[in-house]
């Protein structure tokens, strides 16, 4: 008898669109591996649903709340639904950035210098020399981020706005020129190391869901040794926040160094995208797993107290 798998997508969150894209592209390949598949866009009904379709496994292909901060994680361990993904504890703290860079800084691995400021605060006046990156504490995929540099003379007036819907924290971090590197951890291995390059303004939202909004460089033109550091920390940071399943960690380095110094990590994505144009996929199938091999992992991988 073939497993019943629930693939969760949708939800209210800023991401919903590609996470129904993501959900779409996970709920063909469950089926396309001989698994029973029922697509569920989540609402707040989200436990009722669940309680009446009593699937054997939830792959959990949300993006940004509450899929990834750990309120459907604790749903489903409520309703003993094995579940694919981080848990409860290490969803939420990934989610929130700040939190998240002080595990990683105790745990060895380079975050940016910064500080946590109100919205209201950073739209006054400049809080960090220029140029410096403001996002949102708890957003994904870029949503809400703003880069300034020393051509703005003023801080974003966005963030005064009224219909401003990403909360009143933000992380203002220095700006870190240089490369865009991705590595992806699956389990207990870190798989290869991707250099992501746009011609946009930055690796924003558009650039990440948009096909040709940026090109993917696998294996990244890095040294070896950086190359290897990148895939290091990635599993390093993957542990530290107590992460499992897969899990995507993203990096700034400043090739200009030469040398590790110039590398940071900048977060870990606790439920990143699986689109055709994602980037796990992607380092999956370097790594020679078929897509159909990487769904039929996670959902063979889904467990409860995560």
């Amino acid at each position: 008898m073939s497993k019943h798998v629930a693939v969760l997508m949708g939800g209210w969150s800023a991401e919903r669109e590609v996470s129904l894209r993501s959900g779409a592209a996970c709920a063909n390949a469950a089926e396309s591996v001989g698994y029973r598949v029922t697509r569920v866009d989540v609402g707040r009904d989200i436990a009722q649903v669940l309680t009446e379709l009593k699937p054997d496994v939830a792959l959990n292909v949300l993006h940004g709340r509450p899929g990834e901060d750990g309120m459907l994680q604790g749903v489903l361990e409520i309703l003993q639904i094995p579940y694919t993904h981080s848990g409860v504890l290490a969803s939420a703290l990934a989610m929130d950035k700040a939190q998240a860079k002080i595990v990683l800084a105790a745990s060895g691995v380079p975050v940016p210098d910064g500080r946590v400021v109100s919205r209201f605060e950073a739209a006054r006046g400049h809080v960090l020399p220029r140029p410096y990156v403001l996002k949102p504490v708890s957003e994904g995929s870029s949503v809400g981020v703003f880069i300034v540099t020393e051509e703005h003379e003023h801080p974003p007036q966005e963030l005064t706005r009224a219909d401003w819907s990403h909360g009143d924290a933000l992380l203002a971090e220095r700006y870190i020129p240089g490369l865009e590197l991705t590595c992806a951890v699956m389990g207990d291995e870190a798989l290869g190391v991707i250099e992501i390059q746009s011609d946009l303004r930055f690796y924003d939202y558009e650039a990440k869901y948009a096909p040709g909004g940026s090109r993917h460089i696998l294996p990244a033109k890095i040294l070896p040794n950086i190359y290897q550091k990148v895939r290091m920390l990635s599993l390093t940071a993957h542990r530290a926040l107590g992460c499992r399943g897969i899990s995507r960690s993203d990096f700034r380095y400043d090739d200009r160094t030469g040398d590790e110094s110039g590398l940071v990590c900048l977060e870990v994505n606790t439920q990143p995208g699986m689109t055709e144009t994602s980037l796990v996929p992607e380092l999956a199938a370097h790594a020679g797993h078929s897509f159909g091999e990487l769904v039929r992992w996670m959902v063979e991988d889904a467990s409860l107290d995560r």
